[in-house]
């Protein structure tokens, strides 16, 4: 384990964004973990753990130490009847972690697939896609507590996960490193196919029987034919959470734009789309300089070369004040900025 000083961090984020850490470490086991955390360099400066880089905007240098989680390994820690437990790495690629699952024949992950970053990175936003979120397969995680060095386990409960969100973004944020991540995943798996484009596209792909790998591949297909490839384009997938509104405000909001869609959750509020949101307030395709929002997919905040961080950011603001202006909805960043 090595501190480097004034490092590029433009190969470490999805945006492609040209900015320098003062330090950076790479950390590849629990122990160097323990070992960074009772570092000077690590105790005196301020911190940023970085995994796949793939949700973060990055606006300036950072003037602290960047520990980059390279943690890796799969293994199998429990079996019962109907379920395998895996404890995985926390700098294992998530896509690499779901299609290890799909070639066990292990099920709960396929509907994720192709969601960029890393599975320590997963569940402080408690990720999803296409009807599946994280916490439906985890278990526990393993994290390092950052002021003694000591070794903690969360369950489920513990994480209060919620919609792209956990304890790890408000409670206990900056105060643990997460090192490894166990999921509970299913023997029989239960297909689900029911969410967005996932069954038209089974069909057009003629899939006659269905599986683990005929659903990863759809979502593959339909993930590939609408968000750009961070290694061609610079993005951090969707750059917004969609905002859930207060019932009436949707019905009031429904009377002057019948098509707007919406989906009723456990809590009453409705959850509206933020790409229909931004499209309708003309953002989609825009460009401003050399940043703008992807042409396929308004939640999508592109860079297309040499676009600097606090450009995203502003672009990012102006729609915002748009989506505001025109719905009363105010959007909020899924990704963390800094």
């Amino acid at each position: 384990m090595q501190i480097l000083e004034n490092i590029s961090l433009q190969a470490y984020n999805t945006f492609g964004i040209d900015q320098k850490a003062k330090y950076f470490v790479v950390i590849k086991t629990l122990e160097e973990a323990q070992k960074l955390v009772k570092e000077p360099i690590f105790l005196n400066h301020k911190r940023l753990i970085l995994g796949g880089g793939s949700n973060i905007l990055l606006t300036e240098d950072f003037d602290g130490l960047v520990i980059k989680n390279e943690i890796l390994g799969i293994q199998k820690t429990k079996e019962t009847t109907d379920h395998t437990y895996l404890q995985v790495g926390a700098g294992v690629s998530w896509h690499e972690f779901v299609l290890e699952t799909i070639q066990l024949g292990l099920g709960g992950a396929e509907n994720m697939s192709l969601i960029p970053g890393t599975v320590g990175a997963a569940p402080m936003q408690n990720i999803g896609a296409y009807g599946a979120e994280l916490k439906d397969i985890f278990h526990e995680l393993e994290a390092v507590e950052i002021a003694t060095g000591s070794v903690h386990h969360f369950d489920k409960d513990t994480c209060e996960f919620g919609y792209r969100e956990s304890i790890f973004k408000h409670q206990v944020k900056d105060q643990y490193l997460i090192t490894g991540v166990t999921f509970k995943l299913s023997k029989k798996p239960q297909f689900n196919t029911s969410y967005g484009a996932i069954s038209d596209t089974l069909q057009m792909m003629q899939v006659a029987e269905l599986s683990l790998k005929a659903i990863s591949d759809a979502v593959i297909h339909i993930r590939q034919s609408k968000l750009p490839d961070p290694k061609k384009i610079g993005n951090a997938g969707s750059f917004f959470k969609n905002p859930s509104i207060p019932a009436s405000q949707f019905e009031q909001l429904k009377s002057t734009h019948p098509n707007i869609p919406g989906y009723i959750q456990e809590d009453g509020t409705v959850k509206v789309p933020a790409a229909w949101l931004i499209e309708q307030t003309g953002w989609k395709g825009k460009t401003m300089g050399a940043v703008g929002v992807h042409v396929n997919q308004p939640l999508v905040l592109v860079n297309y070369g040499g676009g600097k961080g606090r450009e995203i950011l502003a672009l990012s603001r102006e729609i915002q004040s748009s989506v505001k202006e025109q719905f009363g909805v105010t959007l909020n960043p899924e990704v963390n900025i800094y």
